[in-house]
């Protein structure tokens, strides 16, 4: 089933927040919780995270119904990707390796700002550029 367009985007919105945060602060357990809100977007979809939840029960109710879907697969494995950076992101910071923690936790905030600003989903746009070569594989 097809999800509304705004629940990613609101989700890329905090997550540009939550990050710009951790980067400001040095505050890893905030990486951490951003963390666990990729996992849990890459594992169960985006309405399953944490983001998705408060988008479907406080923000959707109050804006109305969606005009325009999208197919799930493209922002769940988006959600892996900001799981990897972030994860790579939380191990630099415990190993003492500043540079990584910074440059990966970065990375993650730059794709979550193309996403929140302008609606242009890195990992939706890498998930569609993989099923190509796959299919084209086959």
């Amino acid at each position: 089933m097809d999800i509304d367009v705004r629940g990613p985007r609101f989700g890329a919105a905090l997550t540009t927040l939550v990050l710009a945060i951790v980067l400001i602060t040095g505050n890893v357990w905030l990486l951490a919780w951003q963390t666990l809100a990729f996992a849990l977007g890459a594992a169960g979809g985006v309405g399953r995270s944490p983001y998705g939840w408060l988008f479907r029960k406080v923000v959707r109710p109050r804006i109305g119904p969606p005009t325009e879907f999208e197919a799930p697969e493209p922002p769940r494995f988006a959600q892996a990707v900001g799981l990897v950076f972030a994860g790579v992101g939380l191990v630099g910071f415990a190993l003492g390796l500043d540079w990584l923690g910074l440059a990966a936790t970065g990375a993650a905030l730059a794709a979550a700002f193309l996403n929140a600003a302008f609606g242009y989903c890195l990992g939706c746009e890498m998930y569609l550029l993989v099923r190509r070569v796959t299919v084209r594989a086959e």
